[in-house]
């Protein structure tokens, strides 16, 4: 069991129950919530193969959508694709290189989309 050397306030009586780590209260806590840096308005698609033994994946960086919305998102893409894939870290990974299905359907949402990489 870890000790935390620095006491933290975990109740207070003016807010009522305050979270260590932020010490901020609960119900307005930002130790939970991911905030992506927002980028400059462009979707990226681009194909990676480093460090997958020679497989290639589709990249999408750039969708400017929280985490919740952007795992929707790329289930949708990855069933019109007919692929699989993952989302890490703000970026969604669609299995092989399917750019040129990407593009459009990425563009239908009014976004900005520019092929990067090779």
């Amino acid at each position: 069991m870890k000790k935390r050397s620095e006491g933290g306030l975990v109740f207070s009586t003016e807010q009522g129950r305050m979270c260590p780590d932020c010490r901020n209260p609960v119900n307005e806590c930002t130790c939970g919530t991911s905030s992506r840096p927002a980028g400059d308005g462009i979707v990226r698609v681009s194909r990676e193969t480093k460090g997958r033994k020679g497989k290639g994946v589709t990249l999408i960086t750039g969708i400017p959508l929280d985490d919740k919305e952007l795992k929707a998102y790329a289930k949708v893409l990855k069933a019109k694709c007919g692929t699989g894939g993952t989302v890490k870290d703000g970026v969604v990974e669609i299995q092989g290189d399917q750019r040129d299905l990407l593009v459009p359907l990425l563009e239908q949402k009014g976004w900005t989309v520019k092929r990067a990489g090779g």
